[in-house]
């Protein structure tokens, strides 16, 4: 295998090709790199990869190993903080068993701005991924509605519910006791459903750190920014 340079929205990116240069994707995602040198990988939609001309195709041993948690390894592998939250184990409370697992996350263009959500929910073999247009708002709007979200399509409230956000503002006003001084009533209505139902965890997972549910409930939240629209499907694994 080898990389190639390619632009990615607004970002240039190092993603993996074959000899030819041509994108190597499983499931439609491509394994990418942000900075060759640091051991972080994330994957992206091939669609939404363009080769740039004139870039070079460049050898395996171009991007740096990535550590255990942040996407596919080469050779040995070693824990870190990212992979231990992904897995419910470091700053958080620990994951019950049998329990539902959703990622949630918010994007905003401009803060105020259009603004969408993007949520994954595990249950089982079901998976179920929704993209959201919400219109103008904030990012915190933004991140409280995909929390929201994923309360109300997790409705058996006799079922253990985890939910994952980069969202330390979320995590503070609903389970912190942190003052919402701005979107009161979306936090008090949030925080009336996390009251109302048993066995809800909220985790905080660190953005952009290679923990691939959270970079895909990202991922849907920019694209429902993009295409001003709201998809959700849903899948046997």
């Amino acid at each position: 295998m080898a990389w190639r340079k390619m632009r990615l929205r607004d970002s240039e990116v190092w993603a993996r090709v074959d000899d030819e240069g041509n994108p190597i994707a499983a499931a439609g995602r491509v394994e990418i790199r942000y900075n060759a040198k640091v051991p972080k990988a994330y994957h992206a939609a091939v669609k939404n990869l363009e080769p740039i001309d004139g870039s070079k195709v460049m050898p395996d041993d171009h991007c740096a190993v990535v550590e255990d948690g942040a996407g596919p390894s080469k050779g040995g592998t070693r824990t870190t903080k990212a992979a231990a939250l992904a897995k419910g184990g470091v700053d958080g409370p620990k994951i019950a068993d049998g329990a539902i697992i959703v990622y949630a996350d918010g994007a905003c263009s401009g803060n105020p701005g259009p603004a969408g959500l993007g949520m994954v929910l595990i249950d089982g073999r079901s998976r179920l991924e929704r993209s959201e247009y919400l219109g103008t708002g904030t990012n915190n709007i933004a991140e409280l509605t995909a929390v929201l979200r994923a309360l109300e399509a997790a409705p058996d409230d006799t079922r253990p519910l985890a939910i994952h956000t980069d969202s330390q503002y979320s995590i503070g006003v609903l389970s912190k006791g942190w003052k919402a001084k701005a979107n009161t009533e979306l936090v008090l209505a949030i925080r009336a459903k996390l009251a109302g139902r048993r066995n809800v965890t909220l985790h905080y997972v660190p953005g952009h750190s290679g923990v691939l549910l959270n970079e895909r409930a990202d991922e849907l939240a920019r694209e429902a920014v993009t295409s001003r629209s709201t998809i959700e499907k849903r899948y046997d694994r």
